[in-house]
């Protein structure tokens, strides 16, 4: 009997050097979780028959580190949570592991081509739709004509009061104002609906201060071209900001809103309006929202002097994640679109699911169903973008327990030997 109790003995250590040098083979593996190998005692009736491997368990609910990458498409999870892929044959995979790719047919995929779930978007909307395969559109943008810009910036408290230039239509490129009438003057970029893009001057100039109200005139050009009449600002002096009790301020302080009807004008005269590409249309207004600027003694400062909308067309360039699990297609003028965004499945009991390959689970009946979301939604944890988790093997801990492990196959190896001899004996002694 102390034969088979100490055969059962090595059979058990065997079976727990597997797991030990799998997960020391696995310790430089993405996502891996290493595995225990648990023993149990063998009993039958009252005879103590030895010991087997009862169990493996996966040590799923420790984080291994986190390791930057720089690759757009990596993505790490903090907290609980797996990627969720669709093999093949339609089974659903759960993995730790964010290395995303695009495939040939436009489907964001992982590593072994499996390809990632998540809730499409489609713009110009912003809310995820259906949760299912995620796929990247990698046609072209078509160009947008500009209807809203900003700027924010300080107007310096210290201009001199000047005399604005009356607000013609007929300023060209090769006659500008004349700079004693303005103070100073921006550009912002427009883009008409054929994507051409246009300079819209700002003219700045101070026109006195009564009341406690400091007005700063602004008169526009387009492309070097004055157009409609220009709008007042109206500042507090005693706080520099922008007055909302100005008329022409609407309840948001959008202040100037630019009717550019008269710039698709079809002239013969070079020095007036040029006309637009065949087709194109800047027609409309184009409000400009002063939200923000102040009127401050020292420097004239810029802090956004942007267009809100408008762009040239634009072909498809690359994809990237955002923090929050976005799925963000890039384009050659710039501009970026939220397309989809990855959903995380979590489990009522995460040990209880079943490992297979390529560092990846499946549900079985012990872990329960998948419960999918968004990241940070309900106890699903963050994405990390540009970073992959390392594996949670502890190689110390491993190594000690190979040499534990080695000390009891010798003991074992011992008792067999002990045994041996014992025999031995007894049949020499008959």
């Amino acid at each position: 009997m102390s034969f088979d109790i100490a055969l059962s003995g090595i059979q058990a250590i065997n079976e727990s050097l597997d797991v030990t040098s799998h997960n020391i083979a696995n310790a430089g593996t993405y996502g891996y979780k290493a595995n225990r190998a648990n023993f149990a005692t063998l009993v039958a009736g009252s005879q103590l028959n030895g010991v087997t491997v009862g169990s493996t368990t996966q040590n799923i609910g420790l984080s291994g580190g986190i390791l930057n990458t720089g690759r757009a498409l990596d993505a790490s999870i903090s907290g609980r949570g797996f990627f969720v892929t669709r093999a093949a044959d339609n089974s659903l995979q759960y993995t730790r592991v964010g290395i995303f790719d695009t495939s040939l047919d436009g489907y964001l995929v992982d590593a072994s081509g499996r390809r990632v779930q998540g809730k499409t978007i489609t713009p110009p909307s912003t809310e995820p739709g259906a949760e299912g395969d995620l796929k990247i559109p990698v046609g072209a943008i078509p160009a947008q004509i500009t209807t809203k810009a900003t700027y924010v910036g300080n107007l310096s408290a210290d201009w001199a009061v000047k005399t604005p230039v009356s607000d013609p239509t007929t300023i060209t490129p090769s006659t500008p104002p004349d700079p004693s009438t303005y103070n100073t003057f921006k550009t912002t970029n427009l883009y008409d609906s054929l994507g051409t893009q246009h300079v819209l001057t700002q003219y700045f100039t101070m026109t006195g201060s009564t009341g406690g109200v400091a007005t700063v005139h602004v008169s526009y050009a387009l492309d070097g071209n004055g157009i409609t009449a220009g709008k007042d600002l109206n500042f507090d002096t005693t706080n520099g900001t922008l007055n909302p009790d100005d008329p022409t301020v609407t309840p948001d302080l959008t202040v100037s809103t630019l009717d550019l009807t008269a710039t698709n004008v079809d002239t013969s005269d070079p020095n007036l309006w040029p006309k637009f590409a065949n087709g194109a249309n800047m027609n409309g207004a184009v409000t400009i929202d002063y939200t923000g600027t102040t009127f401050f003694s020292g420097e004239t400062s810029v802090a956004s002097n942007t267009p809100v909308d408008g762009y040239s067309a634009g072909n498809f360039s690359g994809v990237s994640l955002g923090s929050d699990g976005s799925v963000i297609a890039k384009y050659t003028n710039g501009q970026t679109q939220t397309v989809g965004k990855v959903v995380l499945a979590s489990f009522a009991n995460e040990g209880g699911l079943t490992q297979v390959s390529d560092t990846s689970w499946e549900a079985s009946a012990a872990s329960g169903v998948a419960n999918t979301d968004l990241a940070g939604v309900g106890v699903n944890g963050q994405i990390n973008v540009a970073t992959l988790e390392q594996s949670n093997v502890d190689i110390t801990s491993e190594l000690v327990g190979l040499m534990t492990s080695q000390r009891n196959y010798q003991a074992n190896s011992k008792v067999i030997q002990t045994e041996s001899t014992m025999l031995q004996s007894l049949m020499q002694a008959i």
